[in-house]
Order: structure tokens, then sequence, then C-alpha cells
């Protein structure tokens, strides 16, 4: 991962988190809806993956939200 960035995949994690629970899901739950594992939902939470593209827009849909909401400032 890129540590120019870390702080931003931070805060996309933590918006993924916000929403995920906002809609009372599980990260396995999650992970069903998109096609990705539950160890890949959890990395990218926690900043430990860095999510593609695809995989952003994945999961803003299954949340049903704004792609750009996974970047906005909290």
């Amino acid at each position: 991962m890129n540590d120019r960035h870390h702080r931003d995949f931070i805060r996309i994690g933590l918006n993924i988190l916000y929403y995920r629970k906002q809609k009372d899901i599980t990260q396995q739950k999650l992970a069903e809806m998109t096609s990705y594992s539950k160890n890949h939902i959890q990395k990218i939470e926690t900043a430990a993956a860095s999510p593609s593209v695809e995989a952003l827009l994945d999961i803003a849909e299954a949340l049903e939200i704004s792609p750009a909401k996974l970047f906005e400032e909290r």
C-alpha cells in the first residue's frame, strides 16, 4: 500500500464501516452482496488493502450510496 494515500484509505474504510453499520449489514453479508470475501471487506475497512475502483463501486452499490460518500470527510 502506498503510504502517501494511507489516510485516504483509512477514511474510505471508516466510511464503509459507517454506512454498513447504518444498514445493519455484517461484513459477511456485504461480502455476499459484492462477491468479495469477508476477509477482503475487512482489509478494506481497516486500510490493510487498497480497494480497486471496481470494488468501491460494488460496495457503494450494495450499500445503496453514492460512491462519492466513500470519500467524504467526517
